[in-house]
């Protein structure tokens, strides 16, 4: 059933298109068997994740290329909702063409972010999050059955949340990638704390080790120091180059912008820069499918500007 299709259709407005579709025609819902992975010359790994609290449980298949450990194939079977097989879907893509090493560092913002149909709206409501939260737990299982180690050498398993099977790692790694400022965030995030609520704070029906409360506050604390760190060790904008602040300028654009608009078939590139009134003005020029998309001088265009104001200086004035 599309979106379209819906009467009302005020939930399913929560949802993107690239969801809705990825619900009901998986690209890449399958098994991979031992005889086609010996065919691409390539190791079958087979790995099961699930959780608890909701029931939902998926399986991720790799064939991996033995001598380059690059990941040929991958495809998934998923037992849930809809959410986890659009999240798991993406998953497995996502998956494709990187090495081991490579894959194990695809997050739940990831999975998130290349299900948007465009970079500014959310593809999923904060409630669901915690289907693409379960698409990079079962890569982690991945690569530990891969490598042949101990799943809690990825990652701390100082359970938290038992109710929900959610790690002190996990919410940690949550709170970090999310940027998550309040208990309620990780709650939709993981769905830690949303059933007995013992592990929120102290005073529940059993004493815990840690509380989200101050695994939040710790985490946050520890955010604030480093970025004050790499701040402190960063050079003053202003004082670089024109060609050390085009360097600056691309850096962040290789790593935070182009990676989204790729995942869409489109690019961007700088056709121009210069110094004007103590301003940065960058002339940009979309490529692929950015040069027609309905979005590139509205929202894509005030994202990019914005971040670069944000993360990099604001004195850079973005112009088409």
């Amino acid at each position: 059933m599309a979106k379209k299709d819906l009467v009302g259709g005020s939930l399913w407005d929560n949802y993107s298109d690239q969801v809705a579709d990825r619900m009901n025609n998986p690209r890449n819902l399958g098994e991979i068997t031992e005889e086609e992975a010996k065919a691409l010359n390539a190791k079958l790994v087979v790995a099961d994740w699930g959780a608890e609290s909701c029931g939902d449980a998926v399986r991720l298949y790799w064939a991996v290329e033995k001598e380059s450990d690059k990941i040929v194939k991958a495809s998934f079977k998923s037992f849930g909702c809809g959410t986890a097989i659009a999240s798991s879907d993406m998953m497995a893509e996502l998956c494709l063409g990187k090495t081991v090493d490579e894959a194990v560092e695809i997050t739940n913002l990831d999975v998130e972010k290349a299900l948007r149909d465009d970079p500014d709206t959310p593809a999923v409501p904060p409630q669901k999050m915690h289907c693409s939260v379960m698409a990079y737990d079962v890569i982690k299982q991945a690569v530990a059955i891969h490598k042949g180690i101990d799943r809690s050498a990825l990652e701390d398993e100082e359970m938290v949340c038992e109710c929900a099977r959610v790690t002190l790692g996990t919410i940690q790694e949550v709170i970090r990638v999310n940027d998550l400022t309040t208990v309620e965030q990780i709650t939709d995030y993981t769905k830690a704390g949303a059933f007995c609520k013992s592990c929120v704070k102290p005073g529940g029906h059993e004493e815990k080790k840690y509380y989200l409360e101050d695994i939040l506050r710790d985490t946050r604390e520890a955010m604030a120091r480093e970025k004050a760190e790499q701040e402190a060790l960063k050079p003053d904008f202003s004082s670089l180059s024109l060609f050390q602040k085009g360097k600056a300028i691309e850096a962040f654009l290789d790593a935070e912008v182009r990676p989204m608009l790729k995942s869409d078939g489109g690019n961007m590139e700088i056709s121009d820069m210069k110094e004007e009134d103590g301003k940065v003005v960058l002339q940009i020029a979309y490529q692929g499918a950015c040069m027609g998309c309905a979005s590139a001088t509205t929202g894509t265009f005030n994202f990019i500007e914005n971040a670069l104001q944000e993360k990099v200086s604001d004195t850079i004035v973005v112009t088409m």
